[in-house]
């Protein structure tokens, strides 16, 4: 808390902000935008805000003191350089499935132009492969309908059997009728 006191009252306000968007946040990745062009940088900025996903551009060292505080170990040697943070308090997926698939997409990845430093899930800290890893998730809704879908197979097939059984019965039923007809016409 030694570092704390040497913070002016407007860094300690922007130091409770990251702090709270560390906290609120579901889903954090922290990236390394150097020679990042304002073209790209607008583009890939109006892709995040579609999926609700916020872009900031945040100080090292006040990172790493709202990190300090909220209680969050293992980014200190990921801050070094530019960053800038992508976060989502609804998806957790989102921010990583975003800017990967943007860097994918701008071929960002060999230049590293564009690079990911580490991200975190729920508060939990993850490495860049962790990051893509995720971004390679199928979708919340994709994940659900298989979900569903799995629940609802043994349902399916319990009502495809009975309806086979009483199908079958309704044509012994049927069978024993007609044989009964032809006896009486005989």
């Amino acid at each position: 808390m030694a570092v704390t006191s040497k913070v002016t009252p407007k860094k300690e306000a922007v130091v409770a902000e990251i702090k709270g968007w560390l906290t609120s946040a579901k889903g954090v990745v922290l990236t390394s935008y150097r020679g990042l062009n304002v073209a790209t940088d607008t583009q890939l900025r109006r892709e995040l805000r579609a999926a609700g996903v916020q872009y900031k551009v945040v100080k090292n060292t006040m990172l790493r003191i709202a990190a300090k505080q909220a209680g969050i170990e293992g980014l200190d040697s990921h801050l070094e350089g530019t960053t800038a943070m992508a976060f989502s308090t609804e998806d957790a997926v989102a921010p990583a499935k975003v800017i990967c698939d943007f860097m994918k997409k701008n071929k960002l990845e060999d230049p590293g132009i564009l690079t990911i430093k580490v991200g975190m899930v729920e508060g939990k800290v993850i490495d860049m492969a962790g990051v893509k890893a995720l971004a390679n998730l199928p979708s919340r809704e994709v994940l659900v309908a298989k979900l569903l879908g799995s629940m609802n197979a043994p349902i399916a097939n319990c009502v495809g059997v009975l309806s086979a059984v009483i199908r079958n019965f309704v044509g012994v039923v049927d069978a024993i009728r007609e044989k009964k007809e032809k006896e009486q016409a005989a």
